[in-house]
């Protein structure tokens, strides 16, 4: 089995600077409680979205397995618009209906699916049998996932927390199960046993 953990980025401070947004306070509190959380699971590297609040989110697991994060572009998050979206509500409900729609200069579901997809491949061909923490974010995370199971949609990204924590353990390429590890601000780390 190969497991990859999925990391939604933690609460970042907002600016225009997409790829350079920091954690804010609250998102460097829940980035150590990550930490916590993936020290039980035997993690053997980190790769990360090239984006600060994904990186800031899982540098802490780095440095616990004494290994460098490993910068992926296909795990950054989906471009939506070129500018900020007046209304991001319809947009993102706009993109989420028609899976081949775009805004201008974004990323329509099935473009971005198909990057994060590659991406995913790439790491489960390279790294079998590995435990991989990966930086990411919400929506290419939720794309990721509704290729291998439908039930992984919209409204199940509009569920996400931020951040959150999914365990997907594939038998080669082929998805067998996904564990939810964050589980809000109760966290103990008796908590996480996961799987064997």
């Amino acid at each position: 089995m190969t497991y990859l953990y999925f990391v939604r980025h933690a609460h970042s401070t907002y600016s225009s600077d997409e790829m350079g947004r920091p954690l804010s306070e609250k998102g460097i509190a829940d980035a150590n409680k990550i930490t916590e959380i993936l020290k039980n699971e035997k993690i053997d590297m980190v790769i990360s979205s090239p984006y600060k609040r994904a990186i800031q989110t899982v540098e802490g697991i780095a440095q616990c397995i004494q290994k460098p994060i490993e910068i992926v572009e296909g795990f950054k998050e989906r471009i939506l618009t070129i500018q900020p979206a007046e209304d991001f509500t319809h947009a993102i409900t706009k993109v989420w209906e028609d899976e081949n729609f775009s805004w201008e200069g974004g990323e329509s579901n099935l473009i971005a699916q198909k990057r994060g997809i590659e991406a995913t491949f790439l790491v489960l061909d390279q790294y079998k049998h590995k435990n991989i923490v990966i930086g990411t974010h919400g929506n290419i995370m939720v794309l990721i996932m509704k290729y291998f199971d439908s039930q992984y949609d919209f409204s199940f990204w509009k569920r996400l927390e931020m951040p959150d924590i999914y365990k997907l353990s594939f038998n080669g390429r082929r998805l067998i199960s996904v564990t939810k590890l964050w589980k809000s601000r109760k966290i103990t780390s008796s908590s996480y046993q996961g799987e064997s």
